[in-house]
């Protein structure tokens, strides 16, 4: 019972992500980076005598997280420098190696100010993971753990002089911001829900919002990320594959997911396209019930998807984070549709076909 609880909870949400770490810093300049000349730099940072006119020095949150890690690479295979934020240098530095991940910095929260300074941009995809049965000690920590880094962030981005300021803030939030409901339809125009996770959006990015009016800022509502190597999916595959998946409750309440890949690309335009402002959601185009997700799941894995899994179960195992997993949310991506984002995935048939082998 308590695998299927755990699965109920990351289907949910995918708020995975946790706070990283550590590394030092040097007193040496870098106008090698070509538009900015911090006084400070942070040690390793390397870069050619010329600097491509695309290239961006990114500072990451959350790094070692699911959605962070696949940031991450995808921007170390871009050529961009990165600068990962982390609370264990150790951990990050195992997750990302200097043998496949040369140049790539590590710094430690008292060091978060030198490498902010002097970066194109900041992504913040930090947090506590939600998966766990709420307690009140874990609900607030689930909530600080948001509040605290994104926070700390904005001050240290506020804090800097306009010559080393960032120019883009990218601030993770989810699709909890809108409460639960088997009928609505939401899009970034729906007002809040009356939920704790909502209040926990809501706090979250009403954090980021502080920050400096000439940063400009990106606040990314996230659903449900699929992928292989972590979220929702790396929990409930085990179960199909032992013929013991299935839809969590009724079936009937809304699923909005996003491919990872998906996810990624819509950060990284974000990054890039200044026309990416203000809330924009992550999930892609065509929610499904659950019990259709499943049903697919099972389709993908040749595996039998019939056999539910109670409301009673849920509850006992999740106590008051049931309801997130038996009511759910029909997200829809007006923002990203409207600016043209080129979804890769805008069905979830088509993309549990490429997440499986």
């Amino acid at each position: 019972m308590e695998t299927r609880g755990a699965i109920a909870a990351a289907a949910a949400f995918t708020w995975s992500n946790s706070i990283s770490s550590a590394h030092h810093l040097s007193p040496q300049p870098f106008s090698a980076y070509g538009c900015r000349t911090p006084k400070i730099r942070c040690l390793h940072d390397s870069a050619p005598s010329q600097k491509r006119a695309d290239q961006m020095i990114v500072s990451v949150t959350g790094a070692t997280g699911f959605i962070g890690k696949r940031l991450v690479q995808r921007l170390h295979s871009d050529s961009h420098y990165v600068r990962v934020l982390t609370r264990s240098k150790s951990n990050a530095q195992a997750i990302f190696p200097a043998k496949q991940f040369p140049g790539i910095v590590f710094a430690e929260e008292s060091e978060w100010k030198d490498c902010i300074r002097g970066s194109t941009a900041v992504v913040n995809l930090a947090g506590m993971p939600i998966s766990t049965r709420w307690s009140p000690e874990i609900k607030k920590e689930i909530k600080q753990s948001r509040i605290r880094v994104t926070s700390k962030v904005v001050d240290l981005i506020n804090d800097s002089t306009s010559d080393v300021r960032p120019e883009v803030l990218i601030s993770a939030t989810a699709v909890g911001f809108y409460g639960t409901s088997e009928t609505q339809v939401f899009d970034e125009k729906s007002p809040s829900g009356n939920d704790y996770l909502a209040e926990v959006c809501r706090e979250w990015e009403g954090t980021a919002l502080k920050v400096q009016k000439d940063v400009r800022l990106a606040l990314i509502r996230i659903g449900v990320v699929l992928g292989k190597d972590g979220g929702a999916l790396a929990k409930m595959i085990p179960l199909f594959m032992m013929f013991a998946g299935g839809p969590l409750g009724s079936g009937r309440q809304w699923f909005s997911w996003i491919h990872v890949d998906d996810l990624v690309n819509l950060i990284c335009e974000a990054l890039s396209n200044p026309s990416y402002k203000g809330v924009i959601n992550g999930t892609a185009p065509n929610p499904v019930r659950l019990g259709e997700m499943c049903e697919q799941l099972g389709s993908v894995l040749s595996r039998p998807s019939w056999l539910p899994v109670p409301d009673i179960a849920l509850k006992a195992v999740l106590g008051e984070g049931a309801s997130v997993v038996l009511e759910g949310q029909k997200v829809l991506p007006a923002r990203a549709e409207e600016l043209g984002f080129p979804f890769k995935y805008r069905y979830v048939k088509d993309a549990l076909k490429a997440i499986m082998p």
